[in-house]
């Protein structure tokens, strides 16, 4: 009993401790995003100290909206997003559903290379991706942001693991009663793997709309430029630094992410979940 017993309180102990931790590492992530809030809503003077009484004010977010055209920014990063997930999904559907369920020569083989691309880092390809764009006659627009991105590596491994896991005798009964190649797996594949469509695209649309280094390079003009590269405007040295401004800009650039997690939270843990993502 008594070794049971110093078990029993080393294993509370430990328990206690990774709680602890847990909270000790919520509290360092949670602590920028305090500053900026708390920044955001009052005037400059108080950007460096912390009073309960300070006046609160939205001046902050008039001036970051005046200051540059958020709205254009806006427009910008919506389209960029909505045409960057809407070619994954159709890309990754019908490159994963050929990987899952149809045999052809060499299909491993290029499908390896596929996760290859996993390695690369983005980056390494900029200078490429640019001379490619310029070629192309795309530099500096919408498209040119997104085009390098159409096609997903981790989305097309993602979905092919997912209909691996649906049972064949769900897509034999389709096509015994008549349904070619996309239909069975418009209704049949798709419609099973719903949960991990909503995870691939809560992510893929966090990544885009905070995507900052390729935009920078790509686009040069405000018709094109996403709120990422719209945020460098506050930074700039001619206009001076202030930080109630820049934090203000911040929030309304992160608002969308920050209201849709929370809103989709339940929905986005459970997705990943059923998704079977370790």
């Amino acid at each position: 009993m008594k070794r049971a017993d110093l078990r029993f309180e080393g294993a509370g102990w430990w328990r206690g401790l990774e709680g602890l931790a847990a909270w000790l590492l919520g509290l360092l992530w949670i602590l920028p995003l305090a500053y900026a809030v708390w920044t955001a809503f009052h005037p400059s003077e108080f950007s460096t100290r912390f009073e309960l009484g300070a006046p609160l004010t939205l001046r902050n977010f008039v001036a970051a909206w005046e200051a540059a055209p958020f709205a254009r920014y806006f427009l910008n990063t919506v389209i960029l997003v909505t045409i960057v997930l809407a070619a994954q999904l159709v890309l990754c559907t019908l490159a994963a559903y050929a990987f899952a369920r149809f045999e052809f020569r060499g299909r491993d083989l290029v499908f390896m290379l596929v996760l290859l691309q996993l390695m690369v880092m983005p980056d390494v390809l900029i200078v490429e991706n640019y001379a490619t764009m310029n070629r192309l006659g795309l530099r500096d627009t919408i498209v040119a942001i997104g085009l390098p991105y159409f096609a997903s590596a981790f989305g097309i491994f993602l979905l092919r693991q997912t209909f691996k896991t649906v049972p064949r005798e769900l897509d034999e009964a389709a096509r015994v009663e008549g349904a070619g190649p996309l239909q069975v797996l418009l209704r049949v594949y798709v419609p099973l793997a719903r949960p991990v469509y909503l995870a691939y695209a809560l992510v893929s649309v966090s990544h885009h709309w905070n995507n900052f280094l390729w935009p920078l390079i790509i686009t040069s003009s405000v018709e094109t430029r996403p709120l990422t590269v719209g945020l460098q405007v506050f930074s700039s040295t001619d206009q001076g630094v202030d930080w109630s401004i820049i934090t203000a800009a911040t929030l309304m650039t992160s608002a969308p992410l920050l209201i849709g997690f929370l809103l989709f939270q339940r929905q986005f843990v459970q997705s990943f979940m059923r998704a079977g993502i370790r």
